[in-house]
């Protein structure tokens, strides 16, 4: 039975004695209300109708819009961003400097032209006990083989690595190369609490944000919320809905369907990095690749501006790639896995993921999360059971890891799942949410499959680029014979068509609140809001550690 609500609506739900002492302690009592939790799951699945009155401003900010206009000079550092080690005590500061050229008669910039600097220190002014690292730099072009359409080169992308930090720590800093008088002014961040059962951030998660007025709502909004941290999960600059020339739509295939080779303009990826740096050059922000960073080029090329422009901590957590890597976050372990790379048994990311789950130490960091970008629990028409391979390939391994909750963007709408595993619901499964919400000019996705005539044909759904076919029709429960529920499935626990952002706030080594945020309501208003709670005595981590090393 589906069950559809007005928003606003209350729906009764029992709790036990525990659990209403439990919230009261942890949210003080200021929630207007109980907050339910998964101990009292599965629920009936919910559906929120479409408010037809608010499709949002799904349009793209001009490039003469200020905030993405480049206002430095020479080579001042610009698009400043951080993001994470592995580890507390180490911080990636990023930035780019010079201007990037588009055109049939391009100069790439010599990286080595323009030194990596960051000093830092505990003090704003940077006059007293400042430190100073040196980095790297690159350039990365996007070209084509075909007449008519213009290249692109990168200004020039610094990375450097801060070491031996203090945890829960705010730090100031500039960047840029003193030698030639090109510093930024001072910023500051705060590093991620110790690893530790006691200690856990306040993380911001977004996805498919891209940069309309609708994403800048999301980034408002998340903003106001103070995350300690931001995941994107996939699909950034959404630059691939553009020709070379500068000319977008919300629909690539149906504008541009003659075109030689899927084109991008890369200066969208310049627009977007402008725009984030107030945010992301005070928190640190840990993204994925999405579909929309393939951005093909000439040599079959991918990937380019997403592995070139975000630090990864790759190295540090035994990747071979940016396109799948590991990190803590206080007493979280993150699982960064990459949905447009091999991902079968014998890839080099499922091996790496065998080794990644058998180092990790639940006693450190009780709460294990993945984050990709196409979901494996979808009930969208958009991208239905297109990644059944990854799933096939990797579910059984992260349900006997323990994974708590994994989270996804892709389908441009909000979904949360019951706890499920194989399409069953499982108390010990995981809890699926899908973010992908976060305001691009593709627009929402509103169709749902277990709607009558909306069901798709089976051999339409895989992902074009991975290929590979693994969607078949369920073999037993309710669905039984069929590619497509007839209702809203079981483990739907909620779906609503809406902009928004989500934050995670993991309370201790069992509870974690969850609330996503759609952009029409106030700040501090919750579209949905659950406590995800773990029980590793019912739900142990399988002694796999013999398992997976038999599977090298």
């Amino acid at each position: 039975m589906v069950v559809k609500i007005e928003k606003g609506s209350v729906i009764p739900i029992g709790f036990s004695c525990f659990f209403l002492i439990f919230v009261g302690f942890v949210s003080g009592g200021d929630n207007g209300g109980i907050i339910p939790t998964t101990l009292d799951g599965p629920f009936t699945p919910v559906t929120v109708p479409l408010d037809e009155r608010f499709r949002g401003h799904a349009v793209d900010l001009p490039s003469d819009d200020p905030r993405v206009k480049r206002i430095v000079k020479d080579f001042e550092p610009e698009q400043i961003s951080i993001s994470l080690s592995t580890t507390h005590d180490s911080i990636w500061v990023s930035w780019i400097t010079g201007e990037y050229q588009i055109g049939g008669d391009i100069k790439p910039l010599d990286p080595h032209s323009v030194a990596s600097f960051v000093e830092y220190g505990k003090v704003k002014s940077l006059k007293k006990q400042t430190q100073i690292a040196e980095g790297n730099s690159v350039i990365y072009n996007q070209l084509y083989p075909f007449k008519g359409l213009q290249n692109y080169t990168s200004g020039i992308i610094h990375h450097v690595q801060l070491t031996g930090l203090l945890p829960d720590t705010i730090y100031y800093y500039r960047c840029g190369d003193p030698s030639i008088g090109a510093m930024s002014d001072v910023f500051w961040f705060k590093t991620m609490p110790v690893s530790g059962p006691k200690s856990y951030p306040k993380i911001g998660i977004v996805g498919d944000l891209g940069l309309t007025y609708n994403s800048t709502s999301t980034v408002s909004h998340l903003i106001k919320n103070h995350p300690d941290l931001v995941l994107l999960v996939g699909d950034a600059t959404y630059a691939n809905l553009y020709l070379t020339n500068g000319t977008g739509s919300d629909c690539y295939s149906c504008s541009f369907a003659n075109t030689p080779i899927h084109e991008t303009y890369q200066p969208r990826w310049d627009f977007w990095g402008r725009y984030m740096q107030p945010l992301t050059s005070k928190v640190p922000i840990m993204a994925i690749e999405g579909n929309h960073e393939i951005e093909e080029q000439i040599g079959g090329t991918t990937f380019a501006a997403y592995s070139s422009r975000f630090a990864f901590p790759s190295n540090e957590s035994g990747s071979k790639s940016t396109m799948y890597y590991s990190f803590n976050a206080g007493g979280i372990h993150f699982l960064m896995l990459g949905g447009y790379t091999a991902y079968n048994k014998s890839s080099d990311q499922y091996k790496w993921l065998l080794s990644d789950l058998e180092n990790v130490d639940r006693e450190v960091t009780p709460w294990l999360v993945g984050v990709w970008h196409p979901p494996w629990y979808n009930t969208y028409v958009s991208h239905y059971k297109e990644v059944e391979c990854m799933r096939v390939a990797m579910e059984e391994l992260l349900y006997n890891a323990g994974v708590d909750l994994i989270f996804n963007g892709h389908v441009h709408a909000y979904e949360r799942s019951n706890r499920v595993y194989n399409y069953t619901l499982d108390p010990c499964g995981p809890v699926h949410i899908t973010v992908g919400d976060g305001g691009n000019r593709e627009k929402m996705a509103i169709k749902h499959t277990d709607e009558p005539g909306n069901c798709p044909e089976p051999s339409t759904t895989p992902d074009s680029f991975m290929g590979g076919f693994c969607a078949s029709n369920f073999t037993s429960g309710p669905a039984a014979g069929k590619f497509c529920w007839d209702w809203q499935p079981e483990y739907s626990a909620y779906r609503e068509s809406s902009f928004g952002h989500g934050i995670l706030e993991v309370k201790n080594e069992t509870h974690a609140l969850w609330t996503w945020h759609r952009n029409q309501d106030m700040y501090n208003e919750a579209g949905d809001q659950i406590f995800i709670v773990r029980e590793p005595e019912r739900c142990p981590v399988k002694d796999t550690a013999k398992r997976w090393k038999s599977e090298k």
